[in-house]
């Protein structure tokens, strides 16, 4: 074979060989990849990548199988309108990313990534839903976004949300609750079948910025997870959904209702350690602070806490804190009441009130006079013939059964009434400050209790 013969046959060879492997091949680029020279516009590029003729954004990619859309979260801001109220304001980046073969380009410029903002009615998107959320504050159709296409196919959607979420509490412990804050993203129309919503990387908490502001709102823990099946409301459908768990600002509370409820409730026990008769000091104290205006406080108080809360049927640690603070006022005014009576009573049997003895200890008050025998006038069985009577020269155990033989008489008076009002302060002393430290370590540990169950 002549060198001529041998020269043809090598260039047909090589002529097939061109034809039925195109050169992007040997370059490892995808046959059905676009290739764009040196020169070419992002618009350009674009605008041939998504041309009528070879893209149709109705169809998503692929068109047999499953598309794995992989998720992730950035929270930007969290603040909460009113903290008694269960709405919380959430400002967050949604990441959504996949590959869609058709997209793929060999791009010999120095791009990285079209930017396809400007495209974004061109491309196809996934047609996400948010589920379990309260409102939307911004436009239901997103003006924040950005729209990447990479070399590979892989398109890259970021768009900002801010939510009002109706979070749910446990209002009967208010405000030991920590409300939760529940969203679910899913798709609307393709099943999970189509499309799998993934979170990227396995992340099992959101990501925050190094600029996250909070307002009012104390977020504790979150988490990510896929929707529990019991739960959503199609159960044939890919969802994700995002847990915000927050606490309230106790300090607030307990400076603006419980502290304050202390002091108001401890300061009618002052009343215990007056004179009974002090009625001027007591009243001041009784009746002005903690019966009057104490009482008015402590509704207003109250009712403007009470006010933004919804209205539930079941008791709630705000109305047991109120209705026990309410009672010890009122008790502590009934207290009042009830020793400034006693002590204006008029003694029985003219019975003589000695101020220097103790109103517990000696309760009775002990009087002794030497009778002398067979005086009649003078005996006090003649006129208080009930009289515990007993001798003191008597021996053994035995009291004694005569009376006019010239022993020593004791008798027990009737307390004095001014004596049972002192009781019943000293009484009081004790046993209202006792009852109402019993109610606080029991309520903080009860309901500290529950919020953390």
């Amino acid at each position: 074979m002549d060198r001529g013969t041998q020269l043809l046959r090598a260039a047909i060879i090589l002529f097939t060989w061109y034809i039925v492997v195109p050169p992007q091949t040997v370059l490892g680029i995808n046959p059905k990849s676009k290739i764009f020279t040196e020169g070419r516009s992002d618009k350009d590029i674009l605008d041939e990548l998504l041309s009528h003729t070879r893209y149709d954004k109705r169809l998503r990619p692929p068109i047999d199988g499953t598309l794995t859309v992989n998720m992730s979260v950035l929270l930007l801001s969290l603040a909460s309108p009113d903290e008694s109220s269960l709405k919380y304001e959430v400002e967050f980046l949604l990441q959504q990313q996949w590959h869609d073969p058709r997209l793929e380009y060999f791009n010999q410029t120095t791009y990285d990534f079209l930017n396809a903002i400007h495209h974004h009615s061109d491309v196809w998107l996934p047609d996400t839903y948010f589920i379990m959320h309260g409102d939307f504050k911004d436009p239901l159709i997103p003006v924040h976004f950005a729209l990447r296409i990479y070399r590979n196919g892989t398109v890259n959607y970021l768009m900002r949300r801010h939510l009002i979420l109706s979070c749910q509490g446990s209002l009967h412990i208010f405000p030991f609750d920590d409300p939760t804050c529940s969203f679910a993203m899913e798709s609307i129309s393709y099943e999970q079948s189509a499309i799998e919503y993934v979170w990227k990387n396995d992340e099992d908490t959101l990501r925050k910025s190094p600029s996250l502001t909070t307002l009012n709102a104390y977020l504790i823990t979150n988490r990510t997870i896929s929707c529990p099946t019991k739960t959503t409301w199609r159960g044939n459908y890919s969802c994700l959904k995002v847990d915000l768990i927050f606490t309230r600002d106790r300090a607030f509370y307990f400076t603006t209702v419980f502290i304050p409820g202390i002091i108001l409730v401890t300061s009618s026990f002052i009343t215990f350690w007056l004179e009974w008769n002090a009625v001027p000091a007591r009243v001041m104290i009784v009746c002005f602070p903690a019966g009057v205006t104490t009482m008015l406080n402590f509704f207003t108080t109250s009712n403007g806490f009470r006010s933004t809360l919804p209205v539930v049927s079941n008791l709630t640690a705000m109305n047991v804190w109120d209705g026990v603070c309410m009672c010890f006022i009122y008790a502590s005014l009934l207290e009042f009441v009830c020793v400034n009576y006693v002590g204006r009573k008029r003694p029985l049997h003219n019975v003589v009130y000695r101020p220097g003895e103790n109103p517990v200890t000696q309760t009775y008050s002990l009087f002794f006079k030497p009778v002398p025998q067979g005086d009649k006038r003078s005996d006090p069985s003649r006129n208080l013939p009930n009289d515990i009577i007993s001798c003191t020269t008597c021996g053994g155990p035995n009291p004694c059964t005569h009376v006019n033989n010239g022993c020593e008489i004791r008798k027990k008076e009737p307390p004095h009434p001014i004596r049972v009002a002192k009781t019943i302060d000293v009484i009081a002393r004790i046993t209202f400050p006792a009852a109402y430290a019993v109610f606080l370590v029991f309520f903080f540990i009860h309901y500290k209790g529950f919020s953390n169950q």
